[in-house]
């Protein structure tokens, strides 16, 4: 179908063009490189990776080759040649037309939200009472707590970039200088008490580790796309991109690779405790500092606390604005798009994320122990794979789009010309179904068996897991097909993108 010799999936709506009126050109390479830096170094899974020992550290280097860096070429040619705003949904919308990428963009916004209130404040809540005060499970205080952790997060993506982007860079800086005194404190350790070598054993991969980490390295490395969703509030786009997209692939390897090789190295792998691995190792080689090494202690962890606000801050700056590019598109609510005439940004979406992060984060609270808790946790981990699903459909699009639009301006291409798109395609969106499949499946392939039911969260059966994976999905299908109605009288006035190249 096309309009005036222009495909309808190029075309745009007339409440697209006027809501981004109210954009405005924050967006620098600083900005983008530390932005980038806050959407995929997350510290909340660090201790997770390190909990595994060598095995965390082979397959994380593992996926950087072989996954990382394909999504970095990925990201640089296609975030550098269509640089409209919305970035992911508008790729998808070229690609597979308007249907399918309404419905993946509620997947790829609808988990972020679900993320902040499920796992980060609770995170940052166990940090503050393990290092500052002790708060009560279920009391005043963590409610309060957690409510700060969530609506400030919110209020720096309702803030103009100009402004809320500090928050993101802050966050950045707070990373490269927890990490970094962390690598140096872990050497001056190792000179004064010797270091924890795993074996050689240790090192050699298995397949048991492999299904079990790869899925949790492929979640922790995915946001290249983020900047891509605030296209049109880039400066230079087509120059930015490329370069910060290479440089934070980079700083992004060394500050997940040196925190963890430096607590396989500190810490046996049966001592490490998940989340909070990570502050636990740093404990134990601050013993260096002797009686300073308290108030250290306290400094990192109001680190480590700032660099999850900078995570939540980021990935609602982008999944968000992604999310209100794709209702003024018509493929959602027109109210959930609006944009502010005062900050240039998605008020009504962020305010939207904000809710659904406090009412999933006051169900985890009120839940406590049970089976409706561990139904519920069941549920959090399943709606957090959405992002993984979502990749589904967007890695794919970067052949289409060579393909169909040919014609557009590349300011970085995927070396290897054709044969390289195709490369980079299929092994981006292969790791994406073995990280949906995985999870979808767990203990799939494991153990020499086709589904190992031991990998399978306590108490729960094969059916019930099933059962939950695919109400989950259901339901998000039904909110993506009722916002694409809501979003039709929108869609019937339909115009020519400026920013979409016509051959």
């Amino acid at each position: 179908m096309s309009v005036q010799g222009i495909d309808v999936a190029d075309l745009t709506t007339s409440a697209a063009l006027e809501e981004k009126k109210k954009l405005r050109k924050h967006f620098g390479r600083f900005d983008i490189f530390f932005f980038l830096i806050c959407t995929i170094v997350g510290v909340d899974t660090i201790g997770q990776m390190a909990s595994n020992g060598a095995q965390g550290f082979l397959w994380l280097i593992f996926m950087c080759v072989f996954f990382f860096i394909p999504y970095g070429l990925f990201t640089a040619e296609l975030g550098s040649t269509f640089t409209e705003e919305g970035g992911p949904y508008v790729w998808t919308r070229m690609a597979w037309g308007r249907k399918v990428a309404g419905l993946n963009s509620v997947f790829y916004w609808f988990s972020n939200p679900v993320w902040i209130g499920a796992t980060l404040a609770l995170l940052a809540i166990q940090t503050v009472s393990d290092y500052f005060f002790n708060i009560p499970a279920g009391s005043l205080l963590s409610y309060s707590v957690g409510m700060i952790y969530i609506w400030f997060s919110v209020f720096s993506a309702v803030l103009s970039f100009g402004i809320g982007k500090w928050i993101p860079t802050i966050g950045a800086f707070s990373r490269i200088a927890m990490i970094g005194l962390f690598a140096i404190t872990t050497v001056i350790y190792g000179i004064q008490n010797g270091l924890h070598f795993p074996s050689a054993g240790d090192w050699t991969p298995t397949w048991p580790a492999f299904i079990a980490l790869v899925p949790l390295v492929f979640y922790n490395l995915v946001g290249f796309e983020m900047p891509s969703s605030a296209g049109d509030e880039m400066k230079n786009p087509q120059r930015d991109v490329p370069f910060t997209i290479m440089r934070a692939m980079i700083t992004s390897i060394l500050l997940y690779g040196l925190p963890v090789l430096a607590i396989v190295m500190v810490i046996p792998a049966d001592e490490i405790s998940g989340v909070s691995g990570f502050l636990d190792a740093i404990a134990k080689v601050f013993t260096v500092y002797g009686s300073a090494a308290d108030v250290m202690l306290k400094v990192m962890a109001f680190t480590f606390i700032m660099a999850l606000v900078s995570s939540a801050s980021a990935w609602l700056m982008g999944a968000d604005r992604t999310e209100a590019i794709a209702a003024i598109d018509g493929t959602g609510p027109m109210w959930l798009g609006k944009f502010s005439s005062r900050f240039g940004t998605p008020v009504n979406v962020n305010m939207a994320s904000g809710i659904i992060s406090t009412l999933v984060f006051v169900v985890a609270q009120k839940l406590g122990d049970g089976d409706a808790s561990v139904s519920f946790g069941i549920m959090i981990g399943i709606v957090l794979l959405f992002t993984n699903l979502s990749y589904l459909v967007i890695f794919p699009t970067v052949i289409k789009l060579r393909k169909s639009h040919g014609h557009a301006n590349r300011p970085y291409r995927i070396p290897g010309g054709m044969a390289g798109v195709w490369v980079v395609g299929i092994i981006t969106t292969f790791w994406s179904a073995f990280a949906s499949l995985t999870g979808i499946f767990p203990g799939l392939l494991s153990n020499g068996m086709l589904l190992d039911d031991s990998a399978l969260p306590d108490g729960v059966t094969r059916g019930q897991y099933t059962s939950y994976v695919f109400t989950a999905i259901a339901i998000t299908l039904v909110v993506g097909v009722i916002f694409y109605i809501l979003g039709g009288t929108t869609r019937k006035d339909l115009v020519k993108d400026p920013e979409v190249p016509v051959e």
